[in-house]
């Protein structure tokens, strides 16, 4: 099973709030996960992110592949393969 870390939208419409997500490849954007790794606040200035570094690292040593967006944000956060 090929699994991505990426963000799961949740919120209002104009008031966006993320979830890090691990989730199967094959699902949708908002569907079920796998596991619920952070959170990311896009709303702040500036933008806020909580990342659980353990959980993180433990999923990208499995494999897992970050999209684009959480790749930045674990850049920021300090947390690489």
């Amino acid at each position: 099973m090929a699994t991505k870390i990426r963000l799961k939208r949740q919120g209002k419409k104009f008031y966006a709030f993320y979830r890090v997500v691990v989730v199967d490849s094959r699902k949708k954007r908002d569907g079920k996960v796998i596991e619920e790794i952070g959170t990311y606040d896009p709303s702040t200035d500036p933008s806020t992110f909580k990342i659980n570094e353990e959980l993180a690292k433990k999923w990208l040593q499995n494999g897992a592949q970050p999209t684009e967006q959480v790749a930045k944000i674990f850049k920021v956060a300090g947390i690489e393969k």
